[in-house]
């Protein structure tokens, strides 16, 4: 019984951990929170490499290539003609 309430509590620590990387905090932080809450250090530290075994390795965003397209004309000149020359 005893045992099954540490597996839990750990658990929660864990489940913790991971929605609260994923939020974007860092790891160094929550460590420093948790173990300010009164868990155990060694508790904290499990459930760390716990999470982090459980987590997928993040990989490096790719980013898309940029297509710019550039047009290049010449001007187009249009001959001037007096108004006496219509035709």
């Amino acid at each position: 019984m005893v045992e099954n309430r540490e597996n839990v509590r750990r658990r929660k620590l864990v489940d913790y951990l991971k929605t609260n990387l994923e939020k974007g905090y860092k790891l160094d932080e929550l460590k420093w929170a948790l173990i300010k809450q009164g868990h155990s250090r060694t508790d904290v530290m499990t459930a760390i490499e716990q999470a982090q075994a459980e987590m997928p390795e993040k990989k490096p965003v790719e980013e898309k290539p940029k297509i710019v397209a550039k047009v290049y004309s010449e001007p187009v000149v249009v001959e001037k003609k007096p108004w006496w020359k219509f035709w």
